[in-house]
């Protein structure tokens, strides 16, 4: 399964959130970098960091590296991405999913009802049901024909995975993994720049690349 390429910024993500019957009061900005400078920046609170990056065989190798690493923790949400093109999706379902309660859900939401759906008890009955959930696709596709889409075939391959904290730990949520990565403990006061020296980590594997991108869920 393929849903159309989407360009992830803070404005796409936002009418994402809207369509998703996701209230006001959270809304994603953007991450000017990861040096400790660039997240002083971020609005705080901050519940969620997004990281867009190319695919690179240093990645796919430490990756490997990784694979025992899985956190077993039952209060994550986590959902493995298995819709070609979707990690933007997959990443906004774990920034919402694993701080559910910090936001007012409209009535109706369609991403509440996905979120609560009793169906979905681990990563696989998840992705299975973000298959089959059209409304989501739907919301996806008609943001996505708004952007400008990534490179077209032929040039670097990016993904996205989110940042959140769950039981005052710094998880990572990848969906081509099979459960969340854990970092150790963090607050809410230092979140963005723990979050944010993960992912200077993978600018420093990617050896030179400079096509990396951040954004992150703030309250308004």
């Amino acid at each position: 399964m393929e849903w159309p390429a989407m360009e992830i910024n803070p404005e796409m993500l936002n009418k994402m959130m809207s369509k998703l019957g996701v209230g006001g009061g959270w809304s994603f900005v953007d991450v000017l970098g990861m040096e400790e400078e660039d997240v002083a920046a971020v609005p705080k609170p901050c519940c969620a960091l997004m990281l867009l990056f190319p695919l690179t065989q240093q990645h796919e190798a430490f990756r490997a590296s990784q694979s025992d690493m899985v956190a077993n923790d039952s209060d994550t949400y986590f959902l493995k991405q298995t819709i070609i093109n979707s990690c933007g999706t997959v990443a906004l379902l774990h920034a919402v999913g694993n701080n559910k309660s910090k936001f007012a859900f409209e009535d109706g939401s369609v991403l509440k009802k996905f979120l609560d759906d009793p169906a979905g008890n681990s990563p696989d009955d998840r992705a299975k049901l973000l298959e089959a959930n059209q409304d989501i696709q739907n919301v996806h596709t008609e943001v996505a024909s708004e952007g400008q889409g990534w490179p077209e075939s032929g040039q670097a391959n990016y993904h996205i995975i989110a940042f959140a904290i769950v039981n005052g730990m710094l998880h990572e949520f990848d969906g081509k993994l099979h459960g969340p990565l854990m970092h150790g403990p963090t607050t809410e006061g230092s979140f963005v720049k723990d979050a944010a020296a993960v992912c200077r980590g993978f600018i420093e594997r990617a050896k030179g690349e400079v096509r990396f991108s951040g954004v992150a869920l703030c309250k308004d």
